[in-house]
């Protein structure tokens, strides 16, 4: 099988430290004409800007990073796949889809990967998670309880996350938890980012 991804380097070394199974053929590039026009059986475009989502291929089921949009938003032809920063290096990957289950059910065997599907909902499970504990440490930031070192510190011994929630926001990248928090905000008040989070991330 012919794997083509459009990728960061970042997130090309988290697919690479995956298991995959031998017969699999992964090419990787940022280039998007170089994604469109290259043969392949499976396609992944990693690098979509939740702003304004351009769907560059449209004649095959694809599977695209989106934690913000939902498949109702979306193409028919797309199926949601967290490409966070950090998350594709996970055991298991989290997807949602309305109608391409057993064509994601094919794909993954093929690849040998984890995978949950999950309710095609804004920010998935994971996303949200990570969102909030961040969310929390700037409020404590704010609050001037400790130092965002300290409190990386203390997460990671506490909870052994691999990640402190300014180091989760750093890998993430602060705009894309911002812009899930703030949009969550409008179904859930309980996830209004903090005034600290939100003037760092503009």
């Amino acid at each position: 099988m012919r794997v083509i991804i459009r990728c960061t380097k970042q997130q090309e070394e988290e697919i690479l430290a995956k298991e995959t199974l031998l017969n699999v053929e992964m090419i990787f590039t940022e280039d998007k004409d170089k994604f469109c026009h290259t043969n392949g059986d499976v396609f992944f475009d990693l690098i979509t800007d939740e702003s304004a989502i351009e769907i560059v291929k449209k004649d095959t089921p694809i599977f695209i990073s989106s934690v913000l949009h939902t498949c109702k938003e979306l193409p028919e032809n797309c199926i949601r796949i967290n490409g966070w920063n950090g998350f594709l290096q996970r055991n298991i990957i989290e997807i949602a889809t309305n109608k391409h289950q057993e064509y994601v059910q094919n794909i993954m065997n093929v690849l040998g990967w984890k995978y949950q599907f999950v309710p095609d909902e804004i920010g998935m499970i994971a996303p949200r998670i990570i969102a909030m504990i961040v969310n929390e440490a700037y409020f404590a930031l704010e609050d001037n309880v400790s130092t965002p070192e300290e409190i990386d510190t203390a997460l990671k011994l506490g909870t052994n996350y691999p990640f402190g929630p300014f180091e989760w926001s750093n890998k993430i990248g602060l705009k894309n938890i911002y812009l899930l928090l703030q949009k969550l905000s409008l179904q859930d008040i309980r996830y209004t980012p903090s005034e600290l989070l939100q003037s760092k991330a503009n």
